[in-house]
């Protein structure tokens, strides 16, 4: 190989290798997704309290597929779904201290269970019990008119509580967080 075709392949490897850098540092557009990002956010005693998940769809699935009975299942998509909280919550009768937490669910026929997990920052179907902070059982509602992407979301009671809810196929799902 000569020195200009020597050269021409430096130059273009080094083209490739920057334009590789910059891609790589592009944020990733996560509302492209097919489960795309959802947030829910309350404001209890003036201090912010948010969820942040992805939100899968059924797509002609049945949910039980999706969150198969007596299966831990992450509470959404992709990342694990977080809880922040800038106060120390009650939620469903667990003291939850200020912080940010991760959320996953144990659902069954007649009940489903709400686990909030000390570990964060993980892809949501890495779960360790052992760092369970707390499980309570959510209020569960059937619903007429079916849900296809799921969702959380929370309402605000007053000032000092808010209802978390998490809607998908004909299910709700409900529990208290109000201030400690």
């Amino acid at each position: 190989m000569n020195r200009k075709n020597l050269a021409a392949a430096v130059l273009c490897a080094l083209a490739i290798g920057i334009t590789s850098l910059v891609w790589a540092q592009q944020p990733e557009d996560k509302s492209k997704r097919p489960s795309p990002p959802g947030t829910a956010d309350c404001t209890i005693k003036g201090k912010k309290v948010s969820i942040e998940y992805s939100r899968p769809s059924l797509r002609g699935r049945p949910m039980e597929q999706l969150t198969p009975y007596g299966k831990v299942w992450r509470t959404g998509a992709n990342e694990a779904t977080s809880l922040t909280t800038e106060i120390d919550l009650n939620i469903g009768g667990a003291k939850v201290p200020a912080g940010k937490y991760t959320l996953y669910t144990l659902p069954s026929r007649d009940t489903w269970k709400l686990i909030i997990n000390k570990q964060t920052g993980q892809w949501g179907t890495e779960y360790h019990e052992d760092q369970d902070l707390a499980r309570v059982d959510m209020k569960t509602t059937p619903i007429v008119v079916p849900v296809e992407q799921f969702t959380i979301s929370l309402d605000q009671d007053d000032n000092s509580s808010c209802d978390l809810i998490m809607e998908w196929e004909k299910t709700r799902l409900t529990v208290l967080v109000k201030a400690q």
